[in-house]
């Protein structure tokens, strides 16, 4: 099956230390792809995977559900705990929505959590109608690529599956009553603007978590793909020192890394 540009998954083999990265509803790895990078440059191992029915057309994203979503990043976990000692899992949107799952279930396997805007509820009167709209119209214009920075664009569909959509308003539901399990070190990063998912999605996922250790970050210049908008290296930046501050051994992983490139 054909797949869109940049909609490839990515998996580098680095050190002790492993990342899983989850993208969000619609899109695919191109809007994490960056980060993904930055991150396997300082030596850590990382996983971007492509989500099923995502990054080819929308259609095939009709068949698809949270089910098939969440069993393939809970897949990457796993392999990421065979393959490393401590693994963080960082999601956009409702890839953050998954990561947090994936920490409330998987507990002390995951040492961390690192959100960018994320989604934890489909808004407005039309999430009540998805019920019974899922049958009358098959989907509804896009939500891709709500970046600030000029000549930027997310590849994702530039249309909703209603079916897909009421499955994800299912998901979220359980993902809400699953936050109080959160209870690992959190670094939540959103954008004040954002035109997919409002501020009140992060301030419930603030509220509702039991994790001590708790950092929140403003990205004022950016809206909802911030991965990929002007606080993306900001992003990158405070997401490797956050694994730095709980895996010191990452650091150790990047300065050996620098030395067998001679840099």
């Amino acid at each position: 099956m054909l797949l869109l540009p940049g909609a490839e998954p990515f998996r580098h083999d680095g050190g002790d230390v492993g990342v899983l990265l989850c993208h969000g509803f619609t899109g695919c790895p191109q809007s994490l792809r960056p980060w993904a990078d930055y991150l396997a440059e300082r030596g850590l191992t990382v996983a971007l995977p492509l989500l099923p029915g995502h990054g080819t057309r929308w259609e095939d994203m009709q068949l698809t559900g949270w089910q098939d979503w969440y069993a393939e990043v809970d897949r990457e976990l796993r392999a990421l705990r065979e393959r490393c000692g401590t693994v963080f899992v960082f999601g956009l949107s409702m890839g953050g929505a998954l990561a947090l799952r994936l920490a409330a279930k998987h507990g002390r396997s995951v040492s961390g959590v690192v959100v960018v805007n994320p989604a934890i509820r489909v808004h407005g009167p039309a999430a009540h109608a998805l019920p019974v709209a899922r049958h009358l119209v098959r989907s509804t214009k896009g939500v891709a690529s709500d970046i600030a920075k000029e000549g930027v664009r997310e590849t994702g569909y530039d249309r909703v599956p209603l079916h897909a959509a009421h499955s994800l308003r299912r998901f979220f539901r359980m993902v809400d009553g699953d936050l109080p399990q959160v209870t690992q070190p959190l670094l939540l990063l959103h954008s004040p603007q954002d035109h997919v998912v409002p501020p009140a999605d992060s301030t419930r996922v603030l509220s509702r978590v039991s994790s001590q250790d708790v950092t929140e970050t403003l990205l004022e210049r950016s809206y909802h793909v911030a991965t990929l908008d002007h606080d993306a290296e900001r992003i990158f930046r405070d997401s490797y020192e956050f694994v730095v501050r709980l895996a010191p051994e990452a650091a150790a992983a990047d300065g050996a890394k620098g030395t067998a490139s001679g840099g």
